[in-house]
């Protein structure tokens, strides 16, 4: 398993953060999502063999937030 802190623009409370969290965990492959709302990060655990994090990142952005 590896580990990657994805830097999100955009969210703002509660729902943004399940929004991401969600999003997030429907990936084949994520194991654990960790979204910190205040910092705006997501730590993601992930097998880098079933997901990459251009996917995180494009299902971060489908849900309407900036990975930066």
């Amino acid at each position: 398993m590896e580990q990657v802190m994805l830097n999100i623009k955009g969210m703002s409370c509660a729902h943004c953060k399940a929004a991401v969290t969600n999003a997030l965990n429907e990936l084949q492959g994520v194991q654990m999502v960790e979204v910190d709302l205040e910092q705006g990060k997501a730590n993601v655990t992930y097998d880098a063999s079933k997901v990459t994090i251009e996917k995180m990142k494009e299902a971060v952005e489908e849900q309407g937030y900036d990975v930066v």
